[in-house]
């Protein structure tokens, strides 16, 4: 998996770097950007970790980067950050799923804080990518018996409704568990249950 990474959008360079200092001493990868632009120019798709935007920004607003990166189909959370908050600015930022709305000057726990959370929604997000990959390996067939056996129903009642034999229903639900990577029924179990 990808290393988790705070990217930090902030036109202060100041604030950019004490920024980097504390959140490198506590032990977080940074990348830096002046303005919304340069990181969006420089945005991969496989970057994973958090975005730690001002909300006055040269260009595009924090708020404006916010909606470019869910425009982009990005995933990354964002924590906006702001000298200049107000009530109209954090209600935009959390309809937009931010994860935090912090004011400077901030305490460092709770910036931390806000990135744990942040770091939290994406490994669930991608944890949840890498099992629809998984899923997108499987053929319709193996798709058919999953769906039986997260119902609860054993290979005999599986092989019955779908016409085959329990034995082409067991080589099935191995193949499933091998493509899957889960290592019991029980799993496979657990796995198709938090697909639905």
């Amino acid at each position: 998996m990808q290393p988790l990474t705070v990217y930090v959008v902030d036109d202060d360079a100041s604030v950019r770097d004490s920024l980097a200092l504390m959140l490198g001493l506590a032990g977080y990868s940074t990348a830096l950007f002046a303005d919304a632009e340069a990181f969006l120019a420089a945005l991969r798709p496989e970057w994973a970790g958090c975005v730690l935007a001002d909300l006055r920004l040269p260009g595009k607003s924090g708020l404006e980067l916010q909606a470019a990166l869910r425009e982009r189909g990005s995933g990354l959370p964002v924590v906006i950050i702001t000298a200049h908050g107000d009530v109209p600015a954090a209600r935009a930022a959390f309809r937009a799923d931010a994860i935090d709305f912090i004011e400077k000057p901030f305490d460092q726990a709770q910036l931390v804080k806000a990135i744990e959370d942040a770091f939290s929604a994406e490994s669930r997000r991608l944890r949840r990518a890498a099992e629809n990959e998984k899923l997108a390996t499987l053929t319709p067939r193996e798709r058919e018996v999953l769906e039986h056996a997260a119902r609860g129903l054993h290979a005999k009642e599986i092989a019955a409704a779908l016409g085959i034999s329990p034995r082409t229903v067991e080589v099935h639900k191995t193949r499933i568990m091998e493509k899957l990577g889960v290592r019991n029924v029980g799993e496979l179990v657990r796995f198709a249950l938090t697909r639905e």
